[in-house]
């Protein structure tokens, strides 16, 4: 990898008039470019599997004696993503061959959007782990779900089954395209939407409440405040912890100064908001948590007060500051009824997590979490009962509940059926394809987290729009099964994209450029005229 000089000599027959290249040259350097298949290859890697920048890129691009811009490591990105997407079409034959030959293929459909982006979905075969197909649309309507399932089983046929959420457009599309393949609703999305209509409400108003008595903001100020004292003694802090450790916080009783007594109160409640098991929203409750340690530390707080005949005036004024923090949200009556009936739902959430033994509140795995490995039989069983419980639970509040029931009595058949018996190359194996869908949630938590470490910013929009449709293919390229299929006899990347006519790739790019643009590009012209818009509206003014 470096700069290199050459001087091609083209020929160009004096009859026909037909030019001829150099076909060497031409399995380095893609024609009418400045960049081989091999600074390709780097940028996409880096980018998409390495989560770099553009400016970090360029950097180890210079320190290899390659000179290049921002603006170009950016293009060159994209036009990496479209070889890939080139080369993935063409192997589609051969990896039907391959998911034939492991028993078939298990489709599993989800999507991901933030704020006014494009929904990008994504299809991916739960046996082989491919992804198949990427869509960029601007919304789950059935009618633009359907082209891309169509697509899919023109592709590589007909599925074993189908897994996805409870969304109407997505079920709307399989009905018409897979009508008579078994569909499943994927276990993890149906608690997560249950949970969502449960309690999102109330959720949304603890939020609101405390940011509009920003409570989160004076908390961090007296943290930065009194951090200033503890830096001068940090051997407080140590010894604290190290008493709390061992135990012997009973044995020798030690009392900290009050500014690191309330620091680390303070750290404890803030840090409630980072408390989660890592599936998201309604598994974790950030806020709810945050608002009971701040319930927690003011009865701490006022309890400190009560006893002000042992304490200075200086150290009791501390106590006093805190308290007056606090006490706007502790008597905040709508965040208090808000907090109480959000916990009494969560409880009744938790039990219907416990019965279908999955993302269940002692877990540590997040998103990878598979659930239990029972008999989906059992776990049918232990949900009747809960159902049965559900129906008789709290006449007063069943309102609260009633869309939870009609939507396990809508969905029981799609979350009930039978294993699926699968024959792959290793032996027969069962697979409970409903049980989870996280495998496409993990690569949308894994994008987003690629977002925010090249950018520093945790929004995505921005991202899902200029975003190539075919972006998620990158996924694949640490399946080696996957690049046994893709490289066919040759040796890397580099070796396969030369095999890809540049001129396909840049009309490819081109248009998907084009259509990734909302206003057209004729307007754009127009409207960086000098003269726009006086000119533009004299045409009117006649």
């Amino acid at each position: 990898m470096g700069m290199v000089k050459t001087h091609e000599i083209v020929l160009k027959c004096s009859a026909c008039k037909k030019s001829y290249v150099c076909e060497d040259l031409l399995t380095l350097v893609p024609h009418r470019s400045r960049f081989g298949y091999d600074i390709i290859v780097y940028i996409g890697k880096s980018i998409f599997l390495k989560s770099r920048n553009e400016r970090e890129v360029r950097e180890e691009l210079e320190a290899k004696g390659v000179k290049i811009s921002v603006s170009e490591i950016a293009y060159l990105a994209r036009k990496f993503i479209v070889y890939l997407a080139i080369a993935h079409r063409e192997s589609s034959e051969k990896l039907r061959d391959y998911m034939n030959s492991s028993g078939g293929y298990i489709l599993h459909l989800d999507a991901t959007c933030e704020g006014d982006s494009p929904h990008l979905m994504t299809g991916l075969d739960e046996i082989s782990e491919f992804v198949l197909e990427n869509i960029k649309i601007p919304s789950e309507k059935g009618d633009k779900i359907v082209p891309f399932l169509q697509n899919i089983k023109q592709s590589y046929g007909i599925p074993r089954a189908l897994v996805h959420d409870m969304g109407k457009g997505i079920l709307f599309a399989v009905t018409q395209v897979f009508p008579d393949t078994p569909d499943f609703i994927c276990h993890f999305h149906f608690l997560r939407d249950i949970g969502k209509d449960l309690y999102e409400k109330e959720n949304d108003i603890i939020r609101n409440r405390l940011r509009k008595n920003a409570i989160q903001a004076v908390l961090r100020k007296r943290l930065t405040n009194f951090k200033k004292g503890i830096e001068k003694d940090p051997d407080s802090i140590i010894q604290l912890a190290h008493l709390l450790k061992e135990g012997e916080g009973d044995k020798n009783p030690v009392k900290p100064a009050p500014e690191v007594f309330l620091y680390i109160l303070i750290l404890w409640a803030l840090e409630g908001k980072k408390q989660g098991r890592g599936y998201g929203f309604p598994f974790d409750r950030p806020y709810l948590t945050f608002y009971r340690r701040l319930e927690s530390i003011y009865s701490i707080i006022r309890q400190m007060r009560q006893s002000t005949d042992r304490r200075k005036a200086d150290e009791n004024k501390l106590y006093t500051q805190i308290f007056k923090n606090l006490s706007p949200v502790m008597h905040d009556s709508k965040l208090k009824e808000a907090a109480s009936l959000m916990q009494e739902k969560c409880r009744v959430f938790d039990k219907l997590r416990g019965s279908m033994r999955i993302a269940l509140p002692s877990g540590k795995l997040g998103l990878n979490d598979q659930g239990t490995g029972e008999s989906i039989k059992t776990i049918e069983s232990r949900v009747k009962i809960f159902y049965e419980w559900l129906c008789n639970y709290d006449k007063k509040s069943k309102e609260d509940y009633r869309k939870m029931i009609q939507q396990i009595d809508k969905y029981w058949e799609k979350l009930f059926a039978d294993p699926i018996k699968v024959k792959t190359l290793d032996g027969e194996i069962s697979i409970l394809p409903q049980r989870t869908n996280n495998i496409l949630e993990q690569f949308f938590r894994d994008l987003k987290r690629s977002h925010c470490k090249k950018t520093g910013f945790a929004s995505i929009n921005k991202t899902l729009k200029a975003m190539l449709a075919d972006t998620p293919l990158v996924k694949n390229l640490d399946n080696q099964n996957y690049m046994n299929i893709l490289l066919k006899d040759k040796a890397n990347l580099e070796e396969r994209f030369a095999e890809i006519d540049s001129t396909m790739v840049r009309e490819e790019l081109m248009k998907r450029e084009q259509a990734s643009q909302k206003i057209a590009p004729e307007i754009v012209k127009l409207i960086k005229e000098p003269q726009f818009p006086k000119a533009f509206a004299a045409l009117f003014m006649v």
